[in-house]
């Protein structure tokens, strides 16, 4: 489960942030979060895809978080939102952006906790794998196999973790949603989806996987990507 905090308090964030390690800790989920000041940055980077859960702080300056919600919804209409606020007052707008709950400050520690079980349970029960029509047929490709996605030529390369490849006449856009809502992968460049756990090595602008298949990383996303995979590879160390 890959989850977004957006307040424009860092001793706001540093407490939720804390919460969220003790769930992982406690439960042993596999979730993975990332921080944002302020809502711009956070639609910002919302529009790249793979957020399943918001939690939003209202009241903050430039954009607040009900309209960054707005603006959320507008392209994504699945992701959970949760404010977590200190005003009570915006309740009833909190509908209109079909919030899944609405949390006032301090956070009660046991009510997070009861919602991210309800959500992690929902995923959980998705399936572990895509189904790609490839030139032999159709396969499922479990996401524990799966190296990363290519696109090249209106063609999709599935490279796989024992190193074959699996070619499909498709859009990347076709596997972007549910690839990305998972925590271990992440779009690394316009051509490229890659699974976190198969980085053997990474360097300014590439990641290697262990297969030895160098994959390049924009510049743009090189700093996200870096902040993805240490974040996953600490949870995985806990």
């Amino acid at each position: 489960m890959k989850i977004a905090v957006c307040d424009d308090e860092l001793c706001e964030i540093d407490k939720i942030c804390k919460l969220l390690d003790r769930y992982r800790n406690e439960r042993s989920a596999v979730l993975a979060y990332r921080t944002f000041g302020s809502g711009i940055d956070l639609v910002a980077a919302a529009r790249g895809g793979g957020f399943s859960l918001y939690l939003l702080d209202i009241l903050m300056p430039s954009m607040s978080g009900m309209d960054a919600a707005k603006e959320i919804r507008s392209f994504d209409s699945d992701a959970k939102i949760v404010f977590l606020t200190s005003s009570p007052e915006f309740a009833v707008e909190s509908y209109l952006v079909k919030a899944k709950d609405y949390i006032l400050k301090p956070v009660d520690e046991n009510r997070l906790f009861a919602l991210l079980d309800e959500l992690y349970a929902e995923i959980q029960s998705i399936p572990e794998g895509i189904m790609v029509k490839t030139r032999s047929g159709i396969m499922n490709i479990l996401f524990s196999r799966l190296s990363c996605v290519e696109v090249m030529n209106k063609t999709l390369y599935f490279h796989l973790s024992d190193g074959s490849i699996r070619e499909a006449h498709a859009k990347l856009s076709e596997f972007e949603e549910i690839l990305l809502s998972r925590p271990e992968f992440v779009k690394v460049h316009r051509s490229f989806i890659v699974n976190l756990y198969q980085i053997n090595e990474m360097s300014s602008g590439w990641v290697t996987t262990h297969q030895g298949l160098s994959v390049p990383v924009s510049r743009a996303l090189y700093t996200m990507v870096r902040s993805d995979y240490m974040n996953l590879m600490f949870m995985d160390d806990k």
